[in-house]
């Protein structure tokens, strides 16, 4: 009986091998990336204890840090728990659907991070250029018109983009160069056409993050003229802006790396590919909390108090 020709079978269960080129030297990348999912899971946990349990963080503005926080939280458990158990002891098997589901969990994470930062930076917005208006502005019901859009237009476009996924036939490997479900990393190993998928993709990049991007710049350039305009009354909003723009700039950069790294012809290799993608999607989990909590003076404050609430540490 002859062989099915390899156009009539589609692969069901795939192998994520990410930085095997590495070789002996692959399993001791368990330890920085399983010290920065620590450092994500407590500084994230923390964070969120402190604005639920104290009411003076009660605000909107602190709310929304904490909603940063909640997803901070759940981002990293999507993809590194699985690959640091690759790293050390090579188990790399992941079935179809759970690819698509991982896939559509990074990458609507992602996309709420990238529409959350906006919404920030209505917040401040609000409370700079609007002051005797803020809490009328951020009342739920108002602020729900602002959030509605954004939220409808992430969760269509990432179920778009996975289904179109899953809808194809997998034919050229079922061994995928990487260490979770990026899109194109699956995509890329589809029989037949992809240019929907491709254009798609894109379309994804370019119409939330970069378009988040823009309005966060825009609110931000607003804000600036209103500070300079009023002299030193709101120098510190300054520095909060800055951080939130710098943040911003470093995920889009890595983000729009990695996707048109595999559209575009280039010399990057597999490994730093793959290390841009985590770098997109974990260093912020780290860095959020830091930047949006330590360096906020009231959450900051809260976190001493109940330091030394808790005795934690001996005098």
């Amino acid at each position: 009986m002859k062989d099915l020709p390899a156009q009539n079978i589609s692969f069901t269960e795939f192998k994520l091998i990410g930085f095997y080129s590495l070789g002996e030297w692959r399993p001791f990348l368990f330890i920085p990336f399983f010290l920065m999912l620590l450092l994500a899971i407590t500084a994230n946990t923390i964070l969120i204890y402190l604005i639920k349990s104290q009411k003076s963080l009660h605000s909107p503005m602190y709310v929304l840090i904490g909603v940063m926080a909640v997803l901070d939280l759940i981002m990293p458990i999507f993809f590194v728990p699985n690959m640091l158990l690759s790293f050390l002891f090579n188990w790399s098997g992941i079935s179809l659907t759970g690819c698509l589901i991982q896939m559509f969990g990074l990458h609507f994470i992602g996309t709420f991070q990238s529409t959350l930062l906006f919404w920030m930076a209505l917040d401040r917005y609000f409370a700079i250029c609007k002051p005797l208006h803020y809490h009328k502005y951020m009342e739920i019901p108002n602020f729900l018109k602002y959030v509605a859009v954004p939220v409808m237009r992430n969760g269509l476009m990432i179920v778009t983009m996975v289904s179109l996924a899953g809808k194809l036939s997998f034919c050229v490997t079922n061994v995928i160069d990487h260490s979770f479900c990026e899109h194109m990393a699956l995509v890329q190993l589809a029989c037949g056409d992809i240019s929907v998928n491709n254009i798609v993709g894109l379309l994804c990049a370019f119409l939330i993050t970069t378009t988040d991007f823009i309005l966060i710049t825009a609110s931000y350039v607003v804000i600036f003229y209103s500070v300079f305009r009023s002299g030193e009354t709101h120098l510190k909003a300054i520095n909060t802006c800055i951080t939130h723009i710098i943040i911003m700039t470093l995920s889009l950069i890595s983000a729009l790396i990695a996707f048109l790294s595999y559209r575009i012809r280039n010399n990057i290799s597999s490994s730093n590919r793959i290390f841009i993608s985590i770098l997109y999607l974990l260093f912020p989990s780290c860095l959020h909390p830091l930047i949006y909590g330590w360096r906020t003076k009231e959450i900051r404050q809260t976190f001493l108090k109940f330091i030394n609430n808790a005795k934690v540490f001996p005098l």
